[in-house]
């Protein structure tokens, strides 16, 4: 991959996950959304911190120690501490979101 936004799919039935550097301590990879959510009641429980941003697209994140979801723009990142449970509420269907992830392993 040369350029984070290029080569996305039309048709995405699924959330796609792609890594672009795999090291010792620290993982980058693009996220693709459309219209996608974590599944009702269930949350991510990481075991490493993840900083993501939102290159293209929206979602709306829910902490499991928040009252209110946070909306995500273009441009707009988050610091995800390990173990801060969360999930996607949101992503809009006419619209691809692209996200950029990096996990601190």
């Amino acid at each position: 991959m040369k350029n984070i936004l290029e080569n996305i799919p039309t048709d995405i039935p699924e959330e796609i996950f792609e890594t672009i550097v795999q090291a010792e301590h620290i993982k980058i990879e693009r996220i693709l959304s459309k219209g996608h959510s974590t599944p009702p009641k269930s949350w991510y429980n990481q075991d490493f911190d993840e900083w993501v941003i939102v290159l293209q697209g929206a979602a709306s994140i829910e902490f499991d120690n928040l009252k209110s979801p946070k909306s995500l723009n273009k441009g707009d990142f988050l610091w995800i501490p390990a173990h801060q449970k969360h999930r996607v509420v949101w992503t809009p269907a006419d619209t691809v979101t692209i996200w950029l992830a990096i996990h601190i392993l």
